[in-house]
């Protein structure tokens, strides 16, 4: 499964540049660092996390430097588009939208939205049953989209 991840974001990276495969001795890839648990920034600068984690074990993977650059979310994939780095691990939901800006990997995780009500409330997941009630999302994410989308 690693090395396969490891061929996916490398051909990702050598697709959107001139560079052959050899030259990549050194990656930057851009995370967040502020979306515990995959990505935040310890007391001491360092940086934590699953995405930490796979970039680190690419780069391993494939013998590279791994130059880990934090970005602010709104500005991750403008960041990538003015090549501030190379690529992006930072726990993106791929999108028709993003992919109009943005090549993609195959998933590495898989995070479906569930919701979770108090037993025997009565509460049905259903425009009619959500009509009224409060629901409690990260906003601006894709999941916050969903529900606006779906139950207004």
């Amino acid at each position: 499964m690693k090395k396969l991840i490891a061929v996916a974001v490398v051909a990702m990276m050598i697709l959107g540049t001139s560079v052959s495969a050899n030259e990549w001795n050194k990656i930057r890839i851009g995370v967040e660092g502020a979306y515990p648990p995959f990505s935040k920034v310890e007391k001491d600068g360092t940086l934590v996390g699953f995405d930490i984690d796979i970039a680190m074990a690419l780069c391993e993977e494939i013998g590279a430097e791994c130059v880990l650059v934090p970005q602010d979310w709104d500005g991750i994939i403008p960041a990538l588009l003015a090549r501030k780095y190379d690529a992006i691990i930072a726990s993106m939901s791929i999108t028709e939208e993003r992919k109009k800006k943005v090549a993609f990997s195959g998933k590495y995780y898989n995070t479906p939205a569930k919701f979770a009500r108090k037993k025997g409330s009565g509460i049905t997941i259903s425009k009619a049953g959500m009509k009224g009630k409060k629901v409690g999302v990260q906003r601006a994410t894709t999941h916050d989209n969903f529900i606006t989308a779906e139950f207004g």
